[in-house]
């Protein structure tokens, strides 16, 4: 397990050592020790989660707020999506700024992210499958989000917009400038 440092803090590319042969694969998804070691942060995962969806689903900008904020490592079992993540961190020195990777089933990726940040992904395949692990449980009285297309974030999804396929919920979220910075 390798971990890469993003441009934003605290915020991890992880990349696998892969082993394969003729009778398929075999990578170490996770392992708190290394992790620890290379981040400094203990992380405590409590719960994992997946979902499935066709191209052009596009689920975000998420996050839980508060003490219920939530730590995420995220991946793709099967298909691609553009997985994005946003730092709304109170005072952080990259608050507002983006980060975007492509996850898929054949680069075996992962993205460590941070609590404080807003996190979403776009299905470019497609279905894709999304796995993913959180440090604190889901809140719904918690939940909150920002808009994709915010034009402050000025997020480019490498997707015409008008195959964009959002909740209800989703398509209503407010802008960066209209939530509270998370203090974690």
């Amino acid at each position: 397990m390798k971990l890469v440092p993003t441009p934003l803090a605290g915020c991890f590319v992880i990349e696998d050592q892969f082993f394969g042969d003729e009778r398929g694969y075999f990578f170490e998804s996770f392992n708190q020790k290394t992790f620890e070691a290379a981040t400094g942060q203990s992380v405590h995962f409590v719960q994992d989660n997946q979902s499935m969806s066709k191209r052009g689903v596009l689920r975000g900008l998420h996050f839980q707020q508060h003490e219920h904020a939530q730590a995420k490592l995220v991946r793709v079992l099967r298909g691609s999506v553009l997985d994005v993540v946003v730092d709304i961190r109170k005072g952080s020195h990259t608050y507002g700024q983006t980060f975007s990777i492509e996850l898929t089933d054949s680069n075996h990726k992962q993205l460590f992210v941070p609590r404080g940040f807003a996190h979403g992904f776009l299905v470019t395949s497609e279905t894709a499958v999304f796995f993913y692990k959180v440090d604190n449980y889901y809140n719904k009285a918690s939940e909150q989000g920002i808009i994709y297309n915010d034009p402050q974030l000025g997020i480019d999804w490498g997707m015409d917009a008008s195959q964009f396929i959002l909740s209800e919920k989703d398509q209503q979220l407010p802008l960066l400038r209209d939530i509270q910075p998370q203090v974690v």
